[in-house]
């Protein structure tokens, strides 16, 4: 680390300009090959994945993209010569814009159905000529402004469907910038410097812009969710300032000791450099434990986001060090330079709030671990009531035309007919046609079926498919027991005697199967997440109680941050209020990701305070002290990464995305109770009743662990520990 610190530092023009470079190059590959993402949740082999293979096959994907246009008038009905004349005259205009393959009215003999009960309602379906993700957002925007061109008096009209989502606008960007401004106000309350706060966020933007970049590449090798790039860039900005945030609080305080400033930024790389590195790699080692679920959809996610979190760190040690030298001392304050010039380096001593906490937690560890446990439990509680589902159109802002589209079509028709089931099968011979022709009486007999439609054969014959509408909206767990009861009991007593196998697939039957896949892989997955964080800490810090302590916090992170979750998202506490959009499941895949980056996230926090505890133990041998001045040194920088990191969390609500909204307050819910509840009050309290069992590892264990060292302290070299002797930079080797 000291010898790459040194060559960015010597060749500092040439170590920014690279970065530049690079970062200019991949944006504009980037920009050149275009997007190619894929929400593709199939799973390969489910009753779901082979009725979307059918459907793919016989039917060759059933030609573009589906979308629907409603119409709802109060005063009226949709009947009325007016109204009719204008819709239809509204329809035509939009069947001839650029994109449109066909459109379905309401009021042709196609359209039968497509007019509610009471009459009030009304719908037609435009068919692209693409699927949405292909299709070209000013096509979808045209198709939404003639439609909405026929709304008035007293004629609501809304449209919904994929593509239409695609003209609603995001407030990523917004997200984004209030992140950073936050950082930078934080960050310069903290250094009291403006060329020291901007390192960090200059860093983390040049390596977040690359790996944006870098993700969009991606997707044309491997199948990488939408969602991927603003993952990357939550995570991103949020590890990547707080890891430049340690570099530059390491280099100030070596300026403050009297360090020029290109020995202060090479301690500074060469210690906590360190550290950012081993807290890199457990992020990047929970990351990519997604890959053992198997699961494209998730490769991707899990490799982008670790794309991100490698380039974060490799701009920390390479790209900052190269900046701290081009500001020299203005990395303090001018207050501090005048104060260093006048009375010279003086040590740096813990006072103030954070001194004053340490010792408190040092004089009533149990009464305020048991605080501490107790809010976290009580956080957890949610949790356990967890549903997995699909979140749709319907759980949008109440504002957007897909929502309100959504809730015409859930009042004029019935809750299903926002998530029909498809049921698709392979025909071989008279006998499984026969089957197939008398399949929709049986399913109209079926409880929970509200309509059924004809038979549909493609053009050779060989396959068919069979629209059924539940009584029951997409996400409840009515319609997961009646696709449960269709594949069970209802579809093998209709097919009897034949050797016609029918599949159900459709929105609920894709996302039930896909939930189904991770419920059964997740305990696996975190065992491995779990055992690969706990080798690390048992390497790095040398003791068995370490690394059991770090494994419990983090899962209590996890299940508090998820309690969080459940409660806005799931049981609807202030999602409106937070332009969430309506109370809905939580997605299946959303547990496996989470967990990833929560552990590795959790772990960073770990690695900072332990490391420096270990250094303090490992010089005087006394626990109590190595708990409070580790605690006392380390508590208000990591408070402040934390409140960097929760501003940059909490921005990404602003991204209009449910998704990422989840992501955004999950994180930012596991980064507060991890930073201000786990690492400074129960892991110190929990630390202070164990005493110097927190060290202990046995002696065989202890000759067979490789030796490396985290952060170490500058006074290593006087520490004696058998069988290790002390480099020049502090660091143990063999």
């Amino acid at each position: 680390m000291a010898a790459i610190a040194r060559w960015c530092i010597t060749h500092r023009l040439v170590a920014v300009l690279l970065w530049l470079l690079a970062f200019g190059g991949v944006a504009a590959a980037a920009g050149i090959a275009g997007a190619a993402y894929s929400n593709d949740y199939e799973v390969p082999g489910t009753e779901s994945g082979r009725a979307t293979a059918l459907l793919q096959e016989g039917f060759h994907g059933r030609g573009g993209d589906s979308d629907t246009i409603v119409w709802h008038t109060d005063a009226s009905s949709v009947r009325a010569s007016g109204v009719q004349e204008r819709m239809s005259a509204m329809l035509q205009d939009v069947g001839k814009l650029d994109g449109v393959a066909a459109v379905t009215s309401p009021y042709g003999n196609e359209g039968i159905g497509r007019i509610s009960d009471d009459g009030h309602t009304a719908y037609a379906t435009v068919t692209f000529d693409r699927q949405a993700e292909d299709l070209p957002v000013a096509q979808a925007e045209a198709v939404v402004a003639t439609a909405k061109a026929a709304q008035a008096d007293g004629v609501q009209v809304e449209l919904g469907g994929s593509a239409i989502a695609l003209t609603e606008a995001s407030g990523a960007h917004w997200a984004e910038i209030v992140g950073v401004v936050v950082a930078a106000l934080v960050l310069f309350l903290a250094f009291g410097s403006l060329a020291a706060s901007l390192l960090p966020i200059a860093t983390a933007l040049v390596s977040v812009g690359a790996a944006y970049a870098g993700i969009v590449l991606l997707g044309h090798v491997m199948t990488v969710a939408d969602f991927a790039p603003m993952l990357g860039m939550l995570i991103g900005l949020g590890v990547g300032i707080d890891y430049a945030l340690f570099i530059v609080t390491r280099h100030r305080k070596g300026l403050k000791r009297g360090l020029p400033v290109g020995e202060a930024a090479r301690n500074a790389v060469a210690t906590t450099g360190r550290a950012v590195v081993f807290a890199g790699a457990t992020v990047c080692i929970a990351l990519l434990g997604m890959l053992i679920l198997r699961l494209s959809f998730l490769n991707g996610v899990a490799i982008a986001a670790c794309l991100t979190v490698v380039l974060t760190v490799a701009a920390s040690v390479t790209l900052l060090p190269a900046l701290l030298s081009f500001i020299g001392m203005r990395a303090l304050s001018r207050r501090e330079r005048r104060r260093l010039v006048e009375h010279g380096p003086q040590p740096e001593l813990p006072t103030g709030f954070a001194a004053r906490w340490s010792a408190f937690v040092e004089r009533h560890p149990k009464l305020l671990g048991g605080v501490a446990a107790a809010v976290m439990l009580v956080l957890a509680l949610p949790t356990f009531s967890l549903h997995l589902g699909t979140s749709d159109q319907g759980n949008g802002p109440s504002s957007s035309t897909t929502r309100q589209a959504y809730d015409l079509m859930h009042d004029g028709f019935g809750p299903g007919v926002n998530g029909p089931l498809t049921l698709v099968a392979r025909l071989d011979g008279a006998d499984d046609r026969l089957a197939m022709d008398k399949l929709p009486d049986a399913l109209r007999d079926a409880k929970g079926i509200e309509s059924v439609g004809a038979v549909t054969y493609n053009g050779s014959g060989d396959t068919a498919l069979i629209t059924a509408v539940p009584d029951s909206a997409p996400q409840s767990q009515t319609t997961s027991d009646l696709v449960d009861r269709l594949r069970k009991d209802v579809l093998p007593a209709a097919t009897d005697g034949t050797s016609l196998e029918v599949h159900v697939g459709g929105l609920t039957a894709s996302y039930d199967d896909f939930a189904e896949i991770i419920v059964g892989k997740l305990p696996l997955f975190v065992g491995v997440v779990i055992a690969l964080g706990c080798l690390l800490l048992l390497v790095a810090f040398r003791s068995l109680g370490i690394p059991l302590k770090a494994a419990v916090m983090n899962v209590a992170a996890v299940a508090s941050s998820f309690g969080i979750v459940v409660a806005i998202f799931q049981w609807g506490w202030g999602s409106e209020l937070l332009g969430l959009g309506r109370a809905g499941p939580i997605e299946p895949f959303l547990p496996v990701i989470m967990v990833s980056v929560l552990f590795g996230l959790s772990m960073d926090y770990q690695v900072f305070l332990v490391s420096r505890m270990y250094e303090e133990w490992l010089e005087t041998g006394d626990n109590r002290r190595a708990v409070r001045v580790g605690l006392a040194e380390t508590s208000r920088v990591i408070n402040s990464a934390a409140v960097i990191m929760i501003s940059v969390f909490l921005a990404f609500v602003l991204s209009g995305d449910r998704v990422i909204a989840m992501f955004g307050i999950a994180l930012a819910a596991a980064v507060a109770l991890d930073a201000f509840v786990l690492r400074t009050l129960l892991v110190p309290a929990l630390m202070h009743m164990l005493g110097g069992a927190n060290w202990w590892l046995p002696k065989w264990l202890d000759r067979w662990l490789p030796r490396i060292s985290i952060e170490p302290p500058e006074c290593r070299d006087r520490a004696k520990i058998p069988g290790q002797r002390a480099s020049e930079e502090g660091q143990l080797v063999p």
